[in-house]
This record gives C-alpha cells, structure tokens and sequence, in this order.
C-alpha cells in the first residue's frame, strides 16, 4: 500500500461539529484544506463570519478555513479525504462521491459506528466501494468544541498499512491535534463504535440519578464486554486499552457533552428524544447486540441497552436484572 503524502491537499466532506472542528484544526496549523458543506447558508457564514451557525456557533474559526458547496471543488487535488458524514450514510455516500476523487486518494473515515443493515465496519465500506489500499479511519476521545477552540486532544489514526497510518498522522497532526499511528483497524473501530453503546448506559444510570459509583461500575464492566466483543472480531488487545477504546470510553462515559451520554441522561429522565442530535449508538446498540450472540459471549450491558432502545425493556427492570445476575469473580 502506498503512503499518503505529507503535503496532501485536504478536503473534509461533512461541515457538522466534527467535521467543522477537525478542518479547523487543519486551517490553524497551516495545512491547505477545503470543508464541504451541504447547506448553501454553512458555506456562507464560514467564509465571511468565520462562524458556523448550525454547529459549535460560539467557537470562531480560523480566518483560513475555507469552504464550498460545490464538491468537485471541494475533491480537485485532494490527497487526503476526511469523511465526516454519520455512519448510517457512509456507503451511499461514498459510493456517490467516488468519481469525483483522485484514483489515488486516501479515505479517512471519522464516524464512530457500524452499518446496522451489514455489520460493517467503516473501513471495510471503503475497501468495498473504494479499495483496501484507500481506507483509514480516525477515532479516539475527542469533543469537536475542544478541538474547533485549539485544545490539546490526542487521537488514533488506523490504516492497513502501518506505513500509511504514520504518513496520515504526520498530515493531520499539529501542535494541537496529535495522531497516533496503528494498522489495527478493527480495534481502533469498535473501540470508537461500542464506546457509544456504553456512553448511552453510562448516561442512563446518570439520568436516573443512581449515583456516580454506578457510572464507574457500569463503564468498567462495559469495557470488559467491548473487549470481549472486539477480541472475538480480531481486535488487538493494546488497541483497546489504548486512545481509541477505553480513552474514548472514559470520556463518553463521564459527560453530557457525549452526544450518547446525553441520549441516555434524556432517555432516563423520560425527555422527548425526537430532536435531539444525532447520538451513534442508537443504530450500533442492535448491531453490537447482534454480534456479542453471534460469537456466544457474554454482553448483559449491551443487551440491555439494545433492548431497552427498541421498546422491550424498562431502565427499572434492566437495572435490576444486571444487579440480581449471579455473583463471579471479576477476571
């Protein structure tokens, strides 16, 4: 596989928080990069307020930080490609989208989630619509407020290749943003995905008011299950433990600043849950359910939290299930 090179043009398709923080953090560091944005008023706002209205409105964004409406614009001379969409779209939209590329580009996925319909992870969507040699990801604990205003965050970036990875982090990283390199895609994958499932049960037991013991035993069980889950898919254990997997926990898990820590804290206090942002772990609950089965382990977090989203379990009757289950030893 081919490296990306150092001095690659940017473009960051998607112009949400993450998207708008992380092409920030591009600009800030000097780095040649164009955002795309879908809504013509986004493009606008960025380009004379230095502001975008719809996401991280408060935080000003670097005078350099350009932006488009037009995605041709947007790709032309790209090396590197930040896909900041959700993850539920990701296939469609790359596969609309892949024309306009460089043959030789490099697909950077953001989105923390896996396809509920496939079980796919991000990057096995882009090696299925692009190429293996073109899918890395980028994941780890990261707010998009404290990257958009310049704060210090470390993150992972993941590809096939462990040359590529190295070669992307040296592109994206800057005296702010620090990226770790890892060839363990599936890892580095899971750890942001199933994290999500864990921040929604985390935010659950805070919202129910059931104490803040609760939240610190919940977390480190649902680690042991996301590690349970990710070594049965080919996860690498050091991965897990690392920035990607309990870092990102860690953070989710502790804050309504988490959009699925949120999501849970809503959930339990019995909020409407119709207009709130989008929260990731909703679509993957079902999916990470769904493999924890498949591989006959043991999950009750996940599944609770799978079965509590779709309607068939109260947050009362799933606390104390998980309180009655039988006593073990703890490893």
């Amino acid at each position: 596989m081919k490296s990306a090179p150092t001095e690659s043009r940017i473009a960051v398709l998607g112009a949400g928080a993450w998207g708008t923080a992380l092409a920030a953090s591009f600009a800030r560091a000097g780095r040649d990069c164009l955002l795309w944005a879908r809504a013509d008023d986004s493009v606008a706002a960025i380009n004379s307020q230095h502001r975008n209205p719809r996401y991280l409105g408060d935080i000003a964004l670097p005078e350099t930080l350009r932006a488009t409406g037009n995605m041709a614009e947007a790709l032309d001379g790209a090396g590197v490609i930040l896909l900041a969409v959700p993850a539920q779209t990701l296939r469609d939209f790359l596969a609309d989208t892949l024309g306009s590329t460089a043959p030789r580009s490099v697909f950077v996925s953001t989105a923390k989630g896996i396809d509920r319909e496939t079980s796919h992870t991000m990057s096995e969507i882009i090696d299925d619509v692009a190429g293996r040699d073109r899918s890395a990801v980028l994941s780890g604990p990261s707010f998009a407020a404290d990257v958009a205003a310049g704060l210090p965050t470390a993150v992972t970036v993941a590809a096939h290749d462990l040359e590529t990875a190295k070669a992307l982090a040296e592109v994206l990283s800057s005296k702010t943003l620090r990226c770790y390199a890892s060839d363990d895609l599936m890892g580095v994958e899971l750890g942001g995905a199933l994290k999500n499932v864990l921040a929604i049960a985390a935010g659950i037991v805070h919202g129910a008011n059931l104490g803040a013991s609760a939240v610190a035993a919940l977390t480190t069980r649902g680690f042991a299950e996301l590690q349970r889950v990710a070594d049965a898919l080919g996860a690498k254990p050091d991965t897990l433990a690392g920035l990607s997997g309990l870092g990102d926990l860690i953070l989710s898990c502790g804050s309504e600043k988490s959009r699925n820590f949120a999501y849970g804290a809503a959930l339990a206090r019995g909020e409407d849950l119709s207009n709130r942002p989008l929260a990731e772990g909703v679509f993957t609950a079902s999916v990470a359910a769904r493999l924890a089965h498949g591989h006959d382990l043991d999950a009750p977090i996940i599944s609770a939290i799978d079965a509590i989203l779709a309607g068939n379990l109260t947050v009362e009757a799933a606390m104390s299930e998980l309180m009655s289950r039988p006593l073990k030893t703890e490893t």
